[in-house]
């Protein structure tokens, strides 16, 4: 068998492969050229990563989003790890059928837990009871945690999402990823460097400063390339979506309560979501909206009113949300995507002094949708990096304080994604050495597994394979 490394750049595309990603550039040039990929939808972590690894469509693996609303319990589940939710045959078990010697590595991309990989390292913060959240990871096997502690320090999880999110956590990966095919030399190793999708959200693809941001990822990029080529590992660069640039969000759940759908109730004075006498609200996931209904018969009522909000692009149910591959017990019963330029926030209130106090907070678990603006400092708010500061010191002694340095401006964010139809040179790529059918200028997403599996020498052809 060939060893492999998938390296999944996230954010990655056509537009951002030029004089300040030589290495990439290069490799791009030399094995092939650029190809691109046509992502399910919707383009979201999540779904795209399943789809690589699968084969499948996410009416097929289940996983339609980042998250989405748990009927049997009631509550809207986001970022969940466990590799039980993503049905199919994943590609390396579909690899060890074929060959008992294969190993996998799994280096940070998503649902590691509770999976079939021979290694896994995963963000997995502990949350303590006095509201301190510490840097940690997960891995199997367990040693490998403190080697990697021990050589690396812990998982940089304040690097890896929130205001602080930067290159250092992708770097802490790629050191992981590096050790990991050192000292396992695993057939297959899947390696997740998110960098990119941090800066390229907060200020859009065609701001100067993300020049430098190419540069830190190419940089990163050409240390794992080094060890592929001194160990004869084949290197392969996947992207799960292309963002692109936006101007405001699409604030669906707002729509939903003023023609009075979506209800809340106070919770000290603010307003929270509530689910319960709920007829319809919004599950957001960027660019796309799994709108829930007490009663799926009103699909048809409550399309209509959707396709009438402003930002609304299209919307889907029925026959239209089947063709979308998005007939699935997890997806919304009517499904919207927003237009081009415009993304999805979660928010329901219509006065900021009402909205929960988790809203400005860093909270990927409360928020019933995915918030772009935790990646940023609200400017609104003078002396907040002072404020953190003395904040952070309290909870080091012991005191309870919020840490709300989330805006509630949604206007801030500039790029987005989820749409599988993008502009050209915003799309995915693929980049590597593979041979025919695999050479094609486009692939679909789901085509990752076998082109793969073809990179391996693990390809089969024949029924039941």
């Amino acid at each position: 068998m060939q060893r492999v490394a998938l390296i999944n750049i996230v954010g990655l595309s056509p537009n951002l492969l030029g004089a300040h990603t030589p290495r990439l550039r290069e490799f791009a040039r030399s094995t092939g050229g650029v190809r691109t990929l046509r992502p399910p939808l919707p383009a979201v972590t999540c779904t795209a990563q399943s789809t690589m690894l699968t084969g499948l469509a996410p009416d097929h693996h289940g996983i339609v989003g980042n998250g989405w609303h748990d009927r049997a319990l009631g509550e809207v589940q986001f970022w969940k790890q466990s590799n039980a939710l993503v049905a199919g045959e994943k590609i390396w078990e579909t690899a060890k059928r074929r060959d008992a010697n294969f190993t996998c590595a799994n280096v940070c991309w998503w649902y590691a837990m509770h999976a079939s990989t021979d290694i896994f390292i995963t963000p997995r913060p502990v949350y303590k009871a006095d509201g301190r959240k510490l840097e940690d990871c997960l891995t199997h096997p367990p040693t490998l945690r403190d080697a990697l502690q021990q050589k690396h320090g812990p998982f940089p999880l304040f690097n890896f999402w929130g205001p602080r999110a930067n290159i250092v956590s992708s770097d802490w990966i790629a050191a992981a990823a590096l050790h990991t095919m050192r000292e396992f030399k695993p057939t297959l190793t899947l390696i997740y460097l998110p960098h990119l999708d941090y800066c390229l959200q907060r200020v859009g693809p065609a701001h100067a400063s993300i020049h430098a941001e190419l540069r830190e990822v190419d940089r990163v990029f050409g240390a794992l390339l080094e060890h592929c080529e001194r160990e004869n590992i084949r290197p392969l660069v996947v992207s799960e979506y292309g963002i692109v640039p936006v101007t405001d969000a699409v604030w669906i759940n707002r729509a939903l309560r003023e023609v009075g759908l979506l209800k809340v109730r106070l919770e000290d004075g603010r307003e929270v979501l509530d689910l319960q006498e709920s007829e319809a609200f919004a599950v957001v996931d960027h660019q796309l909206a799994h709108v829930s209904l007490k009663n799926p018969a009103r699909a048809s009522e409550v399309a209509q009113l959707l396709e009438r909000v402003a930002g609304v692009a299209r919307v889907l149910h029925g026959e239209s949300r089947r063709a979308a591959h998005l007939d699935h017990a997890r997806s919304g019963d009517v499904v919207c995507l927003s237009a081009p330029d415009r993304w999805f926030s979660y928010g329901w209130w219509m006065d900021d002094a009402k909205a929960p106090d988790f809203a400005r907070t860093v909270d990927i678990f409360k928020k019933p949708g995915y918030d772009p603006c935790e990646l940023l400092l609200d400017p609104a708010r003078p002396l907040l990096a002072a404020r953190i500061a003395m904040k952070l010191m309290l909870r080091k002694l012991g005191v309870r304080v919020l840490l709300d340095p989330t805006p509630l401006d949604a206007s801030l964010i500039r790029g987005s994604h989820g749409l599988a139809e993008v502009p050209r040179g915003f799309d995915p790529v693929l980049l590597g050495e593979l041979p025919d059918p695999f050479s094609e200028a486009e692939l679909p997403m789901s085509a990752v597994r076998d082109a793969t599996l073809a990179a391996l020498g693990l390809l089969h052809t024949s029924a039941g394979a």
